[in-house]
């Protein structure tokens, strides 16, 4: 079922604005790719006339496939905020993997490909000409995951146990606000912190505390709205940040906004 997804489930900031820039699909795997596979997303977009868009994206621990013109390739974990110009008229099509998801196929440390990518041919044995060729023309969203999942069938690894490992590592990190440190992740799931760092590193390419800030981020993000400007050291404080220039540094560096300007644009 073709899904419209809303802002916190894909990192998009002000989504409310965005949504009249671009228009954005999510469809789920089939069942026999959900162990690896979150979602395929869909972009598409028309601004003939029009002032291109700059679109911020925040991080997230997934690896992604992106299929744009002269630009396909799978891309390991982005570790910083990054920004798309949509210009003119075109879209974009994606897989965006389980955390951790994507190492089965490359069977090599996904750190190695943190602000990275690798291209098509070697995963895919496709050229990413054809690809895009593909999925860039199919008319119908279901006609481009179909055609995308046949590709990925093909060269389906084994399951790995451990990516169901870290999925519930990160969605425990992700819905448990009061965790600031890696010693409170590792307790809980009784692992040294030492091996944590070492599962993060090989299967999703960052590290666990990178997470948390992400999270902890994203979530002050959402508690802004509503707050005024002299609720934000209190705000910092409940986080677990003892220094408001500290918390604003992490703000900006993750959401690209500080907190004031991040509330005065909500």
């Amino acid at each position: 079922m073709i899904q419209h997804p809303h802002q916190s489930s894909l990192g998009i900031l002000n989504m409310k604005r965005a949504g009249e820039k671009f228009q954005l699909l999510r469809v789920p795997p089939s069942s026999d790719l959900s162990y690896f596979i979150k979602h395929y997303w869909i972009i598409h977009w028309d601004l003939t006339g029009q002032e291109p868009h700059l679109q911020d994206v925040v991080p997230n621990p997934c690896a992604n496939l992106v299929v744009q013109p002269h630009r396909t390739a799978f891309y390991g974990v982005s570790s910083t905020r990054h920004s798309h110009r949509l210009e003119g008229r075109g879209q974009v099509f994606g897989i965006k993997f389980r955390p951790g998801g994507f190492y089965p196929f490359v069977n090599t440390p996904m750190d190695r490909l943190t602000d990275s990518s690798i291209g098509t041919m070697e995963i895919l044995r496709v050229d990413p000409h054809a690809l895009e060729q593909q999925l860039l023309t199919a008319e119908e969203p279901e006609q481009k995951v179909r055609y995308m999942e046949e590709l990925i069938r093909r060269v389906l690894p084994e399951e790995d146990e451990q990516i169901e490992r870290i999925h519930t590592i990160i969605d425990h990190i992700h819905h448990n606000r009061d965790i600031i440190r890696v010693e409170q992740v590792s307790e809980w799931f009784q692992m040294s912190p030492r091996s944590l760092q070492r599962l993060f590193k090989q299967y999703v390419g960052v590290s666990p505390k990178w997470v948390i800030r992400l999270y902890r981020l994203q979530n002050a993000a959402e508690m802004l709205e509503g707050l005024d400007q002299q609720d934000v050291l209190q705000l910092a404080m409940d986080m677990g940040y003892y220094d408001q220039s500290h918390f604003i540094r992490d703000f900006k560096a993750v959401i690209g906004k500080t907190p004031e300007v991040y509330m005065k644009e909500r």
